[in-house]
């Protein structure tokens, strides 16, 4: 049985899980949602990593009730619970969410969320085992794409399925990912493997088409994972940065949406990785440190540009003669015979005979009319975006205003385990962050981490 502090210098760690799916018996559950916990104690410190299955940790308020599940008292009463009961300091429990994203609330209540959570840090706890810890580096680039598309015209779009994509024609080029799977690998003396943990930037948004509550294809990976290790080991996903990222799929039509592909890639490109990293005694480090963070001010002269906009895309859609009913028929008429549309060919030559061209006059003004048509359609499209947009940023002034603050406060954590290095995020940050902490971080396995949350209590 572990004791604390038993033995000094010798690495305890222990797992355990909660399922802390919602009780509500009117929803559909494709799959249930887990708090994961893991404990790790080298004699003098001692960390929990918790892994959950959820939107965000916090943000009930700030979201205006887009994020139900986990409200802004979530984490400290966690944490003042756990310090009170499992002497682990507040400052060294890292809860990561997984950023699963079905519509409506996914969660059990709010006192059983921190209930079960708990109870998954006092259960690893009380299966503590002497363990190695080993780092390292997996790749996975065929299933994320960056959401931001960049335009010919020096301008961005962002995709969403709140609005339609830009016109194939004003797209030069796609954003950065970071297909880096950052592994942390926890064996038992024995060799046996007791815990992964595995980080990616990622954004796992609808499961099914019918808004099913899952943990998505970062769930469908640590199934996999997790069959394939056998022998009780846990697999714990810690979302990256992730902010404009999207799976490849996001907005496929053409197919019922599946996460079981996406999933088994990144299960098993993290196992292919997993395989090559050794493990030996290491030590721990925690540091975590509030800071002040600027509110935007740029918010208003954002909304006045789109909104001038807006009113030239208004004002390009008058002159219009044709409306639905009369140009689907006639640019499909036009689409299929271009050089013949409006008869067979020989009316058009026997019209050449008679010296007359009033096919090919007709012609012509019809095609000007299906391109303003399709031209409206364009603006009508990059109204929907501009809507979007302003509605957003109108949502993060009234927030800013609200506050009174200039600033606002965000805590990053510094976890150090053996080689590995994790940097925390009080934010959904976009992935070139998480790249740049990566590339000037002196430590070659810097993870960045996703935890939407207040401030260390």
């Amino acid at each position: 049985m572990y004791k604390q502090n038993l033995v000094a210098d010798i690495l305890h760690a222990g797992i355990a899980r909660s399922d802390i799916t919602t009780d509500a018996k009117d929803v559909l559950v494709k799959d249930p949602l887990y708090a994961k916990a893991l404990v790790l104690d080298d004699g003098s410190t001692k960390i929990a990593i918790i892994a959950m299955d959820v939107t965000a940790i916090g943000g009930r308020q700030i979201s205006q009730g887009m994020l139900p599940d986990v409200g802004e008292d979530f984490l400290p009463k966690l944490r003042s619970r756990i310090q009170k009961e499992l002497k682990i300091p507040g400052c060294n429990i890292l809860v990561n969410a997984s950023h699963t994203h079905p519509p409506g609330r996914l969660l059990c209540d709010d006192e059983e969320q921190i209930k079960r959570t708990f109870d998954a840090v006092k259960q690893a706890m009380q299966n503590m085992t002497e363990v190695k810890v080993g780092s390292g580096l997996g790749h996975e680039n065929r299933i994320t794409m960056n959401r931001t598309l960049r335009l010919k015209n020096g301008k961005s779009w962002t995709i969403r399925h709140s609005n339609p994509c830009p016109p194939d024609e004003e797209v030069a080029d796609v954003g950065l990912i970071d297909p880096e799977i950052g592994i942390i690998r926890i064996d038992r003396m024995d060799g046996s493997l007791l815990a992964v943990v595995y980080n990616f930037a990622c954004h796992p948004l609808f499961g099914d088409a019918k808004g099913s509550i899952t943990a998505n294809f970062p769930g469908v990976a640590s199934k996999v994972i997790e069959e394939n290790l056998g022998n009780g080991a846990m697999a714990l996903f810690l979302q990256g940065a992730g902010g404009d990222i999207v799976d490849v799929l996001f907005k496929d039509f053409n197919l019922p949406r599946d996460i079981e592909p996406l999933g088994t890639m990144l299960g098993l490109s993290t196992l292919k990785a997993l395989r090559n990293i050794q493990t030996k005694d290491i030590k721990l480090n925690v540091i975590s440190e509030t800071i002040q963070l600027p509110r935007r001010t740029d918010i208003s002269e954002r909304i006045k540009l789109l909104q001038a906009e807006q009113t030239e895309l208004l004002a390009s859609l008058r002159f219009t003669s044709l409306d639905f009913k009369t140009f689907l028929p006639l640019y499909i008429k036009y689409t299929i015979s271009s050089d013949y549309p409006s008869d067979y060919s020989y009316r058009y030559l026997q019209n050449e005979k008679i010296n007359t061209d009033e096919f090919t006059a007709m012609d012509s003004i019809i095609r000007k009319n299906i391109e303003k048509y399709l031209k409206n359609i364009n603006a009508m499209e990059k109204l929907t975006r501009i809507q979007d947009d302003i509605a957003t940023l109108e949502k993060h002034q009234a927030i800013n205003q609200e506050s009174g603050e200039e600033t606002i406060s965000a805590e990053v954590q510094g976890i150090k385990i053996g080689d590995c290095v994790l940097i925390t995020s009080p934010a959904e940050v976009l992935v070139e962050v998480g790249l740049n902490v990566k590339k000037t971080s002196p430590y070659e396995h810097t993870f960045w981490l996703y935890a939407l949350r207040p401030s260390c209590s």
